[in-house]
């Protein structure tokens, strides 16, 4: 468990988007969301939540944890599979309501529980009126993440 805490936003709108002090707008389950690139390519990863003590571990330790929202439980990615994310850096939107964490991954760099290098994998469009999925061709790694 993290001891680190994070003051709630100021009321100023000029200090938040402006000032100094990293106050994350956590929502009204308690997360705040996480886009995650790879330090190298800038290709997007993953998209996770975070709660409090997700951060404060992040920050603390340079890898990322996140919130499972569908375990409700805190997940240090690539604890189990070695993808571990490595954060490069972490930056926050001006109204500190989301993170970018870039990354580089450990093991054999697979993101996706499904085991490719990043969880949009497939791309979406109108086909003959109707939303369908198309296969971008990322094949799975040699390993789930």
């Amino acid at each position: 468990m993290s001891s680190l805490a994070f003051p709630p936003a100021p009321s100023d709108k000029a200090a938040l988007e402006e000032g100094a002090v990293f106050s994350p707008r956590f929502d009204a389950g308690g997360l705040i969301t996480a886009v995650v690139t790879d330090a190298g390519t800038g290709a997007l990863l993953m998209v996770a939540h975070m709660n409090a003590e997700s951060l404060a571990l992040t920050l603390e330790t340079g890898i990322a944890h996140y919130w499972s929202r569908s375990r409700s439980t805190l997940w240090k990615k690539g604890e189990t599979s070695g993808n571990v994310q490595h954060v490069v850096s972490m930056t926050t939107d001006c109204d500190q309501d989301a993170v970018h964490l870039s990354v580089t991954v450990a093991g054999d760099g697979a993101t996706c529980h499904t085991g490719r290098q990043s969880c949009f994998y497939r791309e979406v469009s109108l086909r003959d009126g109707k939303a369908a999925l198309t296969d971008r061709r990322m094949k799975p790694l040699s390993r789930k993440a």
